[in-house]
């Protein structure tokens, strides 16, 4: 392999690690490995820190294909706790209201999620890396200032229900979208087209274009993956 002249690098992120940990946590090994000071390095596509699944590296001359990359589609699999609701949409933050859920069966939700299949607007988390006059938003909203965020176009190609639980009122979707989709935003929206509210417990991407989780690396495996390269200098 040749790192500086450009490679991929397929990584599973772990949760409750950013994109950019798990970035500089392989950018760190791969340098010390060629013996370079600072291998240049970018992601295509960042993952929340409560989500884990397929983060693509670009080393060297790949990091121009990042911006290709991002346009791919995704998969998603990610699990909703109906019922209630949190800041960010997800488990980043404590529940702020609760809804009912008595009315909520399997059909609704089948007949829900049909209309979020196709093009939608979606209005992006206040807790997100979305940029307002140059600050991203999740800085914003952590130093208590409001922000009002733009729906934007997306596409979800399917929406499929892959498992529900009408005793703890837990439903687990597998979706594949395009480029800018929010799941959060998405679970957030479902929660409210069934007239009660939603967040996330779990969210996992399970391929990005044609990199499946299967082909990802862990960060505990790296290491010891790294070690076994031949690396061309």
């Amino acid at each position: 392999m040749n790192f500086t002249e450009g490679e991929y690098i397929y990584i599973n992120k772990p949760y409750g690690m950013t994109s950019f940990g798990a970035l500089a946590f392989v950018r760190t090994r791969v340098s010390r490995k060629i013996g370079v000071r600072r291998v240049k390095i970018g992601h295509a596509g960042t993952l929340d820190p409560l989500a884990t699944g397929v983060l693509i590296l670009c080393t060297g001359k790949k990091t121009k294909e990042i911006e290709r990359l991002q346009l791919d589609s995704k998969e998603y699999t990610a699990t909703l706790q109906l019922g209630a609701t949190t800041p960010s949409y997800d488990m980043e933050h404590e529940v702020d209201q609760t809804y009912p859920t008595e009315h909520i069966t399997r059909e609704l939700i089948l007949d829900v999620l049909k209309d979020f299949v196709g093009d939608i607007q979606q209005v992006p988390p206040q807790y997100s890396a979305c940029k307002i006059a140059g600050d991203r938003a999740y800085d914003l909203k952590r130093k208590g200032i409001d922000v009002k965020l733009q729906a934007k176009t997306i596409h979800i190609d399917e929406i499929a229900l892959t498992a529900f639980d009408p005793a703890t009122m837990q439903l687990s979707i597998r979706v594949s979208c395009g480029k800018g989709t929010y799941i959060r935003s998405l679970a957030r929206d479902i929660g409210r087209a069934l007239n009660s509210g939603a967040y996330l417990t779990a969210l996992c991407r399970t391929r990005l274009g044609n990199v499946h989780i299967e082909d990802c690396i862990t960060i505990d495996d790296f290491p010891a993956w790294l070690e076994q390269q031949e690396i061309e200098r």
